[in-house]
């Protein structure tokens, strides 16, 4: 769409009006800032929800924040709206306690440390003069002819109640905002005098970074009418993937011991966590679990697996080496979105916890270079206000590659992915092994190696390929004749035997290394995590027989990723992971039979692009 058009306040409308009508411009299939951010009208509204998370007897009112074009209020002139909601906004518990991770065995039957304190890392926003509110959703789309509305979650800054972490009562919450957008709820001023949102077409777009980008994917899973869109960014889909791997306790990067009741508190605040949440708080540090690891029903109620309710189009936006909400977040809730054919977009970049970068750009197969903010901006702009700017018809995928540079995909995974087993292979019992893609090894040796994860990092045991390490195993394939593409989930296929602890950690990490004789850095390319006792199924523990050989699988992080021509394709396989998991003593001595193990690994092309 080329030239500019005025359209009126009716989302439906695509003819233009006389430019003294109030209406959006539309240049290039985009929105344009017409409307005045200084005159902006500004007001915080208390919608009534219908969960009562503190037991007070009263239904909890959430606090939000409107800043929508002077316009709505003077001419009649409706707006759709942008909505974020956290439970960041204010008051946060800036150092709360954090539970050890250092454990006498696993089982974890006690903690024998104490606790230590820890900062979280997240970027709270802070209330600004009027007309501005916090971030830039305000500045950018209000020009545009949006509503924008921020607000704070139950049991968190200004609202009422308990935070629930993820649950139903915090999905309730949040979805009142929508209903009262479209006249469904109840919204109060701050003298409790009732007030609506008759400027409200009652169209609306959620969006949101990690915590504030979960929440969107946890309302479309209720259906709700309104809402429209949805573009979650580096967001969560289950609470269990992020707390936990395949029956272990395992933390996000950076953050070792937190858990469920850590967020709470932090969320809440010290004086709420510590008053009337205590009990609450209470409640969900016992239904956690970090015992077990087990999925139950109180990971069940944080789940958003399930897109069969879901009306909202979804934009999804994460980045492949997001360690913190890791990658199985976005692939999961994709592959469930593909599953009910809901009207779908991905954006996948090279960062880690964050957004792609508002100047991002992409060519398109026709020649039409748009940065993500355009393609954000466009997105809302087609499902807000019915522009009709063909970006449905765009490729579905965009991916950036390991130079920097973007790239489009018909879909993702890879249409042309396909499943490669590759054998694992050794000669001796702790010596580097291969990995072939033909016949298993006719040898059959079994390999040893002995857990020390507390005092040694994991990046020394990805380290020296080609020399043997007794506290790891490392398979590694020939040097690659041509570039090789994985795009989706690696699987770790593994005859384990435990010798003289009743469990482990055990932990696989997909590593792309130089040549043999490099001496340059090896890339961690993907990582998976399991608890043997849960070899089964995530949802059951069941004790192991010590000395006993036992097949596990498990899969790996997805991830779209390059194995450069001349490079090998490795992967190590060790017990606890410093970084991610409970740090039991030393000790625990592993076997593992190669013969009956494999990689396997989501290759483009299949077998014949290994060149092997």
């Amino acid at each position: 769409m080329t030239g500019a058009l005025v359209l009126s306040a009716s989302p439906v409308s695509a003819q233009p009006t006389p430019a003294s009508t109030p209406g959006i411009v539309v240049s290039d299939g985009m929105t344009q800032p017409v409307f005045s951010l200084a005159d902006a009208i500004e007001e915080r509204v208390y919608v009534e929800t219908p969960v009562d998370t503190d037991g007070d007897g009263r239904l909890d009112r959430v606090a939000i924040d409107i800043s929508r074009p002077r316009e709505t209020a003077t001419d009649g002139f409706k707006v759709p709206v942008i909505f974020e909601h956290s439970p960041y906004r204010k008051g946060t518990w800036g150092s709360v306690p954090y539970p050890s991770v250092l454990v006498d065995e696993l089982p974890q039957n006690q903690v024998t440390h104490p606790s230590t304190r820890r900062t979280a890392e997240v970027t709270v926003q802070r209330a600004v003069a009027k007309a501005n509110l916090p971030g830039q959703l305000d500045d950018y789309y209000v020009p545009r002819g949006y509503a924008v509305v921020l607000g704070q979650s139950v049991g968190t800054g200004d609202s009422d109640g308990c935070p629930t972490s993820g649950d139903q009562a915090e999905t309730l919450g949040t979805k009142a905002v929508i209903d009262w957008l479209n006249g469904r709820a109840k919204g109060y001023d701050a003298n409790g005098a009732p007030i609506t949102a008759d400027w409200s077409t009652g169209a609306v777009g959620m969006t949101g970074v990690s915590y504030n980008g979960t929440l969107p994917n946890q309302v479309a899973t209720t259906g709700v009418d309104g809402l429209k869109t949805i573009v979650p960014v580096a967001a969560i889909s289950s609470w269990y993937d992020y707390y936990r791997a395949n029956g272990l306790v395992v933390a996000p990067g950076g953050y070792q011991g937190e858990d469920v009741d850590i967020l709470a508190q932090y969320t809440a605040g010290r004086a709420r966590a510590e008053g009337p949440c205590a009990d609450e708080i209470a409640e969900l540090t016992g239904r956690q679990d970090r015992v077990t690891g087990d999925y139950s029903t109180f990971w069940q109620d944080r789940d958003y697996l399930d897109a069969r309710k879901v009306k909202a189009s979804v934009f999804v936006v994460h980045g492949l080496n997001d360690w913190n909400v890791r990658t199985e977040q976005f692939a999961g809730w994709w592959d469930e979105l593909a599953k009910r054919d809901v009207p779908r977009k991905l954006w996948l970049h090279q960062g880690g916890h964050s957004g792609a970068g508002n100047t991002a750009s992409v060519t398109l197969p026709g020649g039409q270079t748009w940065t993500y903010k355009q393609t954000e901006n466009r997105w809302f702009d087609y499902w807000l206000w019915n522009v009709g700017n063909g970006i449905m018809d765009e490729p579905t995928a965009v991916l950036q590659r390991e130079d920097r540079s973007y790239t489009t995909y018909r879909t993702w995974p890879d249409a042309a992915t396909r499943t490669v087993a590759l054998a694992l292979g050794a000669t001796d019992a702790t010596g580097p092994g291969t990995l072939s893609s033909g016949k298993p090894p006719k040898a059959k040796v079994e390999q040893t190696f002995v857990d020390e994860g507390r005092d040694i990092h994991p990046n020394a045991l990805v380290a020296g390929p080609d020399a043997a390490n007794p506290h790891r195993l490392v398979y590694r394939t020939p040097e690659l004749t041509q570039d090789v593409r994985i795009s989706g989930r690696a699987e770790m296929r593994l005859r384990m035997a435990i010798e003289n602890k009743p469990d482990a950690n055990l932990t696989a990490y997909l590593v792309d290394y130089g040549p043999v004789g490099s001496t340059g850095a090896p890339t961690v390319v993907t990582r998976g995590w399991m608890d043997p006792q849960n070899r089964t199924s995530p949802a059951r523990t069941q004790p192991l027989k010590q000395g006993k050989l036992y097949d596990l699988r498990w899969t790996l992080q997805p991830k779209d990723y390059v194995f450069p021509a001349g490079h090998r394709i490795g992967v190590v396989v060790f017990s606890t992971d410093q970084a991610h998991t409970l740090l039991p003593l030393g000790g625990t001595e592993l076997r593992v039979a190669p013969q009956h193990s494999e990689l396997r690994l989501p290759v483009v092309g299949g077998r014949s692009a290994l060149g092997f």
